[in-house]
């Protein structure tokens, strides 16, 4: 999924700030750029582990454009970070699925070339949260 960022310019006396304004709390630093980036994977992960733990659901990351014009934010730099969220979503189960041969050859190829899918349920994982998170947002 991917999670807007707004990061906060530092300087020599003070650390760049980031902030994930989709997860209410969620704040990270570092003295670089690089770090600052590097540290707000921990802290959605630690935010998301918490919200799984006392029940909460994991909140639909909203469009970069949403929130281009939050005062808020003046001035701060915009990026996103694409976390994996399925690790939050439960104990896995395995099913069988019935798909047509070629498709299941696309999907298999697609796995192979791209870094961001590791397994072919990874893939079909990814891809149903989309779907399910489209499919909430037109309602």
């Amino acid at each position: 999924m991917l999670f807007p960022i707004a990061i906060e310019r530092g300087d020599a006396q003070h650390a760049y700030g980031v902030a994930v304004p989709d997860l209410p709390g969620c704040f990270s630093a570092g003295d670089t750029l690089e770090e600052a980036l590097a540290n707000v994977h921990e802290a959605i992960a630690g935010w998301l582990e918490t919200a799984v733990d006392v029940g909460d659901p994991i909140p639909q990351a909203t469009s970069l454009e949403h929130h281009l014009d939050n005062p808020d934010f003046a001035g701060w730099i915009w990026a996103v970070v694409d976390i994996d969220v399925t690790p939050y979503l439960g104990k896995s189960h395995k099913i069988n699925v019935t798909l047509p041969d070629l498709l299941v050859k696309r999907i298999d190829e697609f796995v192979a070339t791209h870094d961001g899918d590791k397994t072919r349920s990874g893939f079909l994982a990814r891809i149903a949260l989309q779907e399910l998170t489209r499919a909430r947002k037109d309602v």
